[in-house]
């Protein structure tokens, strides 16, 4: 529930944000472009302590600092008519909404085993992608860029979801889990650098990078705008395609979870990469083919279906992998590292991709096709790092239940 209802949020606001800040507030598009960069922005900044803080005070607290904060960004952001404090609301709402995401994320792994896992943060995706969408189509309907106030009601509707949220959270009896005291003797940037000391961490934060830079970092920036330059896909069309990829992550979630669950992590991910190659060959052919209009926006549709098949796939996978990899207790620092990594793509992609899709259609096509061949070849590295069981842990399923199997074979009489 509490993802749902932070992504609720999210898909509440964000994606008027510029119509509300250029055009409703009239403070021009410069303003607008500097309120979205200031949500990577204060991600960017709060996430490196987020990871400590959850980590010697627990995620629970951390979650509702987090909320409160978010709440008095939106609800400061609705009220807000000049440049300065539209920039200081976007920052707190931003601060607020970046931490949430590792919080979250260590109290699924506090409330889940080895064997549970990778159901719950499946569950966990396909709950944030309901509320994304449920969020951007109720705001829709919600917001009138000829009355400010319409705004000024989304953003407290928000404002009041994140406080419903604290009422909720704050009745969750979390299960003990270890953590590390605050006045133990640790060198200021001791668990980074026990993080930074993790190879297969590294190693899966690079894959980690490269998997959102190339697939999340291009959804809303350097795909749509080569759909619509190259491809010539109308708006409504383009809407379809996003809609397309929300709904195969909905029907085929669950479908894969258990050809997920039993197969090695890492080729799972090698597997995305090889899905994404083809939905990026797809989009060579609706924006470079010579097919019709038609053909085209099947084509620019498929790239977004497939993806969102990739990402059905690495929702049970990659976050699991996070938090096992992790030391005892360290599972909020190694999810806020990860999360961080998730931040710089996603500041970094839409930079890189907006441009390219818009004037350089070959090679904007090749670079990502590039791009989600090298996914294929991270992960098949990255499995040489990893333990038989981080890699696949329905092993050790199997082994405990040959190791009971042996045990309940009659003992011989001699014994």
């Amino acid at each position: 529930m509490g993802n749902a209802l932070s992504a609720f949020g999210l898909g509440f606001t964000v994606p008027f944000l510029y119509v509300y800040v250029a055009q409703v507030r009239g403070l021009g598009s410069m303003t607008a472009g500097i309120v979205l960069a200031v949500f990577a922005v204060a991600a960017l900044v709060v996430l490196p302590f987020a990871g400590r803080a959850i980590v010697r005070r627990g995620p629970l607290p951390v979650l509702l600092t987090a909320l409160v904060t978010a709440a008095l960004g939106a609800l400061s952001l609705g009220l807000a008519n000049s440049a300065t404090t539209v920039v200081l609301s976007a920052a707190a709402l931003g601060a607020g909404q970046a931490v949430m995401q590792p919080s979250l994320a260590t109290m699924i792994v506090d409330c889940s085993s080895a064997d549970t896992r990778s159901r719950a943060f499946a569950t966990q995706f396909f709950l944030q992608n309901l509320g994304l969408g449920v969020g951007g189509l109720i705001g829709g309907h919600i917001v009138d860029p000829d009355r400010a106030s319409s705004f000024t009601l989304l953003f407290a509707i928000e404002a009041a979801m994140f406080l419903v949220l604290v009422v909720i959270m704050a009745t969750v009896r979390m299960p003990h889990a270890p953590r590390i005291d605050g006045n133990a003797p640790r060198s200021r940037g001791g668990s980074w650098k026990e993080l930074l000391g993790n190879r297969a961490m590294v190693q899966l934060s690079v894959l980690g990078f490269v998997l959102f830079f190339a697939c999340y970092g291009q959804f809303e920036s350097g795909l749509s705008a080569y759909g619509v330059e190259a491809a010539g896909i109308s708006t409504s069309a383009l809407g379809t395609a996003m809609a397309a990829n929300t709904a195969m992550i909905v029907v085929a979630q669950f479908a894969v979870l258990k050809f997920v669950e039993r197969r090695k992590r890492t080729r799972v991910i090698a597997a995305v990469g090889l899905i994404w190659a083809v939905a990026w060959l797809a989009a060579g052919y609706a924006g470079l083919g010579h097919g019709s209009r038609t053909m085209a926006t099947a084509a620019f549709v498929s790239t977004y279906a497939l993806f969102g098949l990739g990402e059905a796939m690495l929702s049970p996978t990659v976050a699991p992998l996070v938090a096992d990899l992790a030391p005892t207790g360290m599972a909020g620092q190694y999810n806020s590292a990860f999360a961080l990594v998730k931040q710089l793509a996603l500041a970094i992609g839409p930079a890189v991709g907006g441009p390219m899709g818009a004037s350089l259609h070959g090679p904007y096509v090749v670079t990502f096709l590039l791009f989600s061949l090298g996914i294929t070849v991270l992960a098949l590295r990255l499995g040489r790092r990893l333990t038989p069981v981080q890699d696949q842990p329905s092993l050790a399923r199997s082994r405990v239940v040959a190791q009971g199997g042996a045990a309940a074979e009659p003992m011989p009489a001699s014994a």
